[in-house]
């Protein structure tokens, strides 16, 4: 009888009953143990005998590994003996066994067969398959050098089972190319990574990652890489003031490169002088500057690569330069700085007061000239109450001699009515007029101003001898020409009931007593 597989990844004893439980597929780590699963729940009345391990080969030829026998234990067979280990003696539904230091070969189909009595056998079958973990290497490429074209700078192999995934990490530009060959077994990777060389790349690193099932992280290698290269050249050290006599003068070669050059010195104009050191890219002069020192140096800078020269012309002065003291300098144009700054304040100061002080004075003239014509305005108040007062006399006296005229009419009705109707225009003539007086001595109180009430004087004027004009009456040479504009205005402030005049209440207090007399 058989059973079907179990595809769980995670067994333990008591499954169901008349079953026998493994895993589909186990993976196995080249060197490590391993175990093989197998567990068969027996009914109430059956028993397991024994379980027999077997590794099933090609065309039917079958290897016996262990048989596990209830009553008298293990027995392990052939080239397994040492190497396989029962897992659980003491539990009979777990037949499981422990495979030690697995190796490739061990990969293949394994079977668990369980001898019960008296329900017979039952097996399973699971298939093992052993990881080989790669063993990375790195080679470096063929020296780099900065001006060829693209070049290798490193390949990286890995060779496992399965086949490893490599992959590159690094911080310069580059391209890379992988290839991968394929074993009975195994199968083996190798990617390349090619670059254009510059300077720039030199001492950057470059890391291979492989990736594989066999480990528990990522394995890296790095290569620094190395690229040669010659910069340009200079020399250093003539550019300050040199003069005969100054001592420890010396000139430097300034040059970059990999591997680091070697220098020498030359001077076109003849040999180099007596008493000088060469060390490294230094020319040093172990005395006191002389005239026939000067002339053209020649620094020649070699590293395998290739060799560039720089040249400098040493001049010698007479005497030595005078230098300028840029402390003291510095300090002085502080101080004129500061001087200026001072000056510019007090000048502003000074112009801020007298603006201040020009400001002022106009503020005080302006305000004597409102003051003079407030002044202007209040005697021109007290002019316009005197003449106000005078047209109070004439109107008085205009309205005893209307009142005589009564009389007279009271014996000619013809005469009293014509006298009549001529005395309400004279009364409403009058009372207007006092109202355009009280309302141009208001307009004197608020505006002081000259022109203004220059203005309104010959505006008054005007309308008035207008006003003469349109409306002549036989009482002109009664009450004057003096107060007709007035009787116009005063009459706004009374009313007539029969046949006399009544004055209207207002604010003013202005009206006409029992005796004809103005108030």
């Amino acid at each position: 009888m058989h059973a079907e597989p179990n595809p769980t990844s995670s067994l333990e004893p008591g499954g169901i009953c008349g079953v026998v439980q493994t895993e589909r597929s186990i993976t196995a780590v080249l060197g490590m143990d391993v175990t093989l699963p197998c567990y068969y729940q027996a009914e109430a009345d059956e028993k397991v005998a024994q379980v027999v391990w077997i590794k099933k080969g090609i065309n039917g030829q079958n290897t016996e590994i262990v048989i596990l026998n209830t009553e008298y234990g293990a027995n392990i067979f052939g080239a397994y003996e040492g190497r396989v280990k029962e897992k659980a003696p003491l539990e009979s539904a777990d037949g499981g066994i422990i495979l030690k230091n697995a190796v490739q070969a061990d990969e293949g189909t394994y079977q668990c067969r369980v001898n019960t009595f008296p329900a017979g056998n039952f097996d399973a079958e699971l298939e093992l398959k052993v990881l080989v973990p790669p063993l990375p290497t790195l080679s470096p490429g063929p020296p780099l050098i900065e001006g060829e074209g693209r070049s290798l700078a490193a390949s990286c192999t890995a060779e496992g089972n399965p086949a490893p995934a490599l992959t590159w990490e690094t911080g310069v530009e580059g391209t890379n190319l992988t290839k991968k060959y394929e074993h009975q077994r195994s199968a083996s990777v190798t990617s390349e990574f090619y670059v254009v060389p510059t300077r720039r790349m030199n001492g950057k690193v470059l890391t291979c990652v492989v990736s594989h099932p066999g480990f528990q992280q990522e394995k890296r290698i790095t290569h620094v890489l190395g690229v040669r290269y010659l910069a340009e050249i200079s020399v250093q050290g003539h550019e300050e003031g040199l003069f005969a006599g100054k001592e420890g003068a010396m000139l430097q070669c300034q040059a970059d490169g990999n591997p680091p050059p070697t220098y020498t010195w030359s001077r076109t104009n003849g040999s180099l002088p007596a008493e000088i050191k060469t060390e490294g890219n230094t020319l040093q002069f172990l005395r006191g500057l002389a005239p026939e020192d000067a002339g053209v140096y020649v620094c020649h800078a070699t590293n395998g690569i290739g060799s560039k020269s720089a040249q400098a012309t040493v001049s010698i002065a007479e005497y030595e330069a005078r230098k300028i003291d840029l402390v003291s300098v510095s300090l002085g144009s502080v101080g004129v700085l500061t001087a200026i700054l001072l000056v510019v304040l007090v000048i502003t100061l000074l112009m801020v007061n007298r603006h201040h002080k020009k400001r002022t004075k106009q503020l005080s003239e302006k305000i004597e000239e409102l003051s003079t014509l407030s002044r202007e305005a209040s005697r021109r108040r007290l002019n316009s109450t005197t003449a106000s007062t005078d047209t109070r006399l004439q109107l008085e006296e205009g309205i005893h001699l209307r009142s005589g005229m009564h009389c007279d009419s009271l014996r000619d009705p013809s005469i009293s009515s014509m006298m009549g109707e001529e005395a309400d225009r004279r009364s409403y003539s009058t009372l207007t007029t006092l109202k355009e007086t009280e309302t141009q001595t208001e307009l004197l109180s608020t505006v002081p101003d000259e022109e203004a009430i220059e203005d309104s004087e010959e505006t008054e004027q005007v309308e008035q001898s207008k006003e003469k004009e349109q409306n002549p009456t036989e009482a002109d040479g009664i009450v004057g020409v003096a107060i007709q504009p007035f009787i116009k205005q005063g009459m706004a402030h009374f009313y007539q009931e029969n046949g006399t005049l009544r004055a209207k209440p207002s604010a003013n207090g202005i009206y006409i007593n029992g005796r004809g007399h103005l108030v």
